[in-house]
């Protein structure tokens, strides 16, 4: 077998990826066993044929396959049309052009009877559709039903071929039968003079000169002509005859089909190989007016191993990519199932193109980005937003004519950042940012009260989340520690039911949990649980404790509800008490981590840090009860209730009330039944920690192993403690 490597062919532009397609699709039929692959940017061919075999066939032997419209104007059926070429093959004598000939014998005959100063229009043209249909001959029904699906009264037309085989005023059919007839004599057939320095240019990329002036429509964009396309004003644009020739016969493969996405869909809609809606996901290129103006968009399939045409053919027949029972919609939903999928059907990369308005009203097919697929299901969780249909309904919300910006806003940021989720194995920071990014969007949600009735909130994001955002950072660790805030056994009160107005137990809106009757003896719906906040991080703390104690009672729970499935160790409360510099980063990462289940962590590790003394005083009177009378020995009768008034005088910022504060937190203490390890005459002071920090860092779960290190600093003995008694 010869291996002859194409650089003529490459994935981009859109008219080079058909024009391999189309050079597959001819020459299997000169040598059945031709494989060919993608090896970086080119086509690779494996077969028996040599480099001037493959020539020698094209130019002598190739039979053109029966292109026409005859449903379109300038299609060279109609009285201004331009008629030269059709003419041309109609009155030829040359044997490899007999199948075009009788299809266009049989088209006229199907146009018998109707006016021929113009293409027909509506009912007329649907009613040619389905007469020619049943008349053409088989070769020439492959050219419609690429460019033509009957589906219902009215005709379909995928977006790869414009409207039926014309993109505007330019006909491909007609400017198909020009470029044959640039190729080959039509009285013998024989290649014209030019026709052999175009081939090599086509397929190896070797300098030709001459080509025609034409336009090749929207399949390469870098050949339209225009103003700013060269060095002078304008330019008119130029085209390889055979480049144009190929890449039409390489659209064929792509056969529209209708199908039923559900039992109510009697006619079906337009499915279309690796064909999806338009959007501005992932591509920095497009905004959402072009995804909004576009026809689509196409993710040409890309593989790396030898395949026949058959295997190729049957790929793009079965490139409708479903995301679990749904259909993919757009890019976003795309790239998620490809991935799932891993190697599709032995596809490794994808040319994504889309369809876009540009030059007036023209569409170009724009080449946006190469996705590579990988065969590691990495990004599953993102389906965790395909509850209840949350994304699509959130997506269709902000595409309304009356959604506000923020919110479209809002979803243009979310689709890039899914689509880079799900195209690559994330890093933490990235997992982080969509999180962040989450958090953000529930804020929005929760305060425009007119948006509840039509999105929910975000839904409850999995452990996954969590795991794939760990950056093992202390900011990462005390956010995931007071996200991880729950309550008790049949009491569900995550930290989010106080950061936005959700209800604990079902995650909905508060107000539309409580509207139901069997919420009438609901707890969570007899207290006002959210209270917007200050959005700093000190003044976030301390309000969500005051809340979160105040609350605890008309809960229902019998102790302190300040347990969390993560906590953090001495060194990474130091780390905080001593300044600021994580307080940004946290407020922001908080919010989203809130949303997902926390996993419980195995680490039960103190860590080596050691915490300034009436800290840990005051640390003492935020722990459970249960942990105190595990590590304290607190009598089993005993409870260590937050004193009235030290949350609020450590938020003053006062140093005497911060003293103040420790005082009391020393007599609950004792009053208790606990010995602080100093006497009440020398209480150690907040030195280095300012008070209102001190006061949000009591709603900061440690481990268990740190707490216990907090009650063995900071209180006495039991020895001592005897001996005192």
């Amino acid at each position: 077998m010869n291996e002859i490597i194409l650089t003529g062919c490459m994935p981009t532009p859109l008219s080079s990826y058909l024009k391999s397609l189309g050079l597959l699709r001819l020459l299997t039929r000169h040598e059945s066993q031709i494989k060919a692959a993608w090896r970086g940017e080119h086509l690779v061919l494996s077969t028996k044929l040599s480099p001037g075999d493959v020539r020698e066939h094209l130019l002598n032997n190739y039979a053109p396959t029966p292109i026409l419209a005859p449903w379109n104007g300038g299609s060279g059926f109609y009285e201004k049309d331009n008629k030269t070429a059709f003419n041309a093959i109609v009155t030829s004598q040359a044997p490899r052009l007999t199948s075009y000939r009788t299809a266009l014998h049989v088209a006229e005959q199907g146009l018998i009877g109707l006016d021929r100063t113009a293409s027909p229009k509506g009912t007329a043209k649907s009613e040619l559709l389905l007469r020619l249909r049943g008349l053409l001959p088989d070769d020439a029904l492959e050219w419609f039903d690429a460019a033509i699906l009957l589906a219902g009264d009215d005709p379909k037309f995928p977006p790869l071929l414009g409207t039926g085989g014309n993109d505007g005023r330019l006909d491909f059919t007609n400017n198909f039968m020009q470029r044959v007839m640039d190729l080959m004599d039509p009285k013998t057939g024989a290649s014209t003079k030019m026709s052999d320095p175009w081939l090599d240019l086509a397929l190896f990329a070797d300098p030709a000169p001459g080509l025609v002036k034409n336009a090749i429509g929207q399949f390469a964009p870098g050949q339209v002509g225009g103003p700013n396309a060269t060095t002078g004003y304008d330019i008119k644009g130029s085209m390889n005859p055979w480049e144009f020739v190929l890449m039409i016969e390489g659209a064929l493969p792509f056969a529209a089909a209708a199908v039923r996405r559900n039992e109510h869909d009697e006619e079906g809609v337009l499915s279309y190989p690796f064909t999806v809606r338009a959007s501005a996901a992932g591509a920095g290129n497009i905004g959402a007016d072009d995804a909004a103006s576009a026809r689509g968009e196409l993710w040409m399939p890309l593989w790396s191993q030898p395949a026949g045409y058959t295997e190729v053919k049957a790929l793009l027949a079965e490139g409708r990519v479903a995301l679990g029972t749904k259909p993919a919609r757009d890019a976003l939903d795309f790239v998620r199932a490809v991935h799932r999928l891993g190697g599709y059907r032995g596809v490794d990369r994808f040319q994504r193109y889309g369809l876009l308005m540009r030059s007036g009203k023209a569409y170009l097919a724009t080449p946006l980005e190469r996705v590579q697929i990988t065969t590691d299901p990495h990004s599953s969780w993102i389906d965790d937003l395909d509850q209840n249909d949350w994304l699509s309904r959130f997506r269709r919300f902000t595409q309304g004519d009356h959604a506000p910006n923020r919110f479209v806003t809002f979803r243009k940021r979310l689709e890039d950042l899914l689509f880079d989720l799900a195209r690559r194995r994330p890093s933490p920071t990235q997992v982080q940012n969509a999180l962040i990014l989450l958090g953000e969007l529930q804020f929005a949600l929760a305060s425009s009260t007119k948006t509840h009735d039509t999105v929910r909130p975000v839904p409850k994001l999995s452990a996954q989340w969590v795991q794939a955002a760990d950056s093992k950072s202390s900011t990462f660790r005390i956010a995931r520690a007071l996200a991880g805030l729950h309550g008790a056994e049949g009491k569900p009160f995550p930290l989010r039911s106080l950061l936005f107005p959700v209800h604990p137990r079902t995650n909905d809106w508060i107000e539309t949990t409580c509207a139901a009757k069997t919420s009438a003896n609901d707890p969570a719906c007899r207290v006002r649980l959210y209270r917007p906040y200050g959005r700093d991080l000190i003044s976030m703390l301390i309000t969500l404790l005051d809340r979160r104690l105040s609350v605890a009672t008309r809960m229902g729970f019998d102790d302190k509800p300040l347990l969390s499935y993560a906590g953090i160790d001495l060194n990474d409360l130091n780390a905080f008490l001593s300044d600021n510099r994580l307080d940004a980063d946290i407020a922001a990462l908080l919010p989203g981590l809130a949303l997902c289940d926390i996993p419980r962590t195995q680490e039960h590790k103190a860590g080596d840090g050691e915490v300034p003394a009436a800290f840990s005083l005051l640390k003492l009177t935020s722990t459970p009860n249960a942990w105190l009378k595990e590590l304290a020995d607190l009598p089993k009768e005993s409870n260590i209730p937050m004193p009235p008034g030290l949350l609020q005088s450590l938020a003053t910022g006062n140093a005497d009330k911060a003293r103040h504060a420790v005082e009391i937190t020393w007599r609950r203490l004792r009053g208790s039944g606990l010995t602080p390890a100093m006497p009440v005459t020398s209480l150690p002071e907040l030195i280095g920690i300012e008070p209102r920090r001190a006061a949000a860092a009591l709603l900061i779960p440690l481990t268990y192993g740190a707490t216990g290190a907090l009650v063995r600093s900071a209180l006495a003995p039991p020895e001592i403690e005897a001996k005192t008694a």
